[in-house]
């Protein structure tokens, strides 16, 4: 059986792009606090995390600034991606998700690696 076509795949239109990085960048939004709230989840009923809690040992190495600047790193990134104009700046746009999307999978991984 031939899988080839006769016809060019088209390329996104710059209106496709901009639909592409808004539906990243709100999902990266909607998904910023059940990733924290779910990381802490995970830790705090662990061992280490209940003798955290309870007696103040083995608390975690990672600085609290450092969840912070991460935290609101995502949430800026996310909301300037939403907010720069569309049409204008589309690869701006795209690595502001880009960021926003990493600096939120590092905010994961820190709370589960470090607390």
């Amino acid at each position: 059986m031939n899988t080839t076509t006769e016809q060019p795949v088209a390329a996104l239109t710059p209106r496709q792009k901009d639909r592409l990085i808004s539906g990243w960048a709100i999902a990266g939004l909607a998904l910023l606090l059940p990733t924290v709230v779910l990381s802490w989840a995970v830790v705090l009923s662990g061992e280490r995390g209940t003798q955290c809690l309870m007696y103040g040992q083995g608390c975690s190495t990672i600085p609290g600034s450092a969840l912070y600047a991460a935290f609101w790193l995502a949430l800026a990134a996310g909301v300037a991606a939403l907010a720069w104009p569309r049409g204008r700046g589309t690869y701006s746009r795209a690595w502001a998700v880009w960021l926003q999307w990493g600096a939120q999978l590092t905010l994961g991984a820190m709370i589960l690696s470090g607390a």
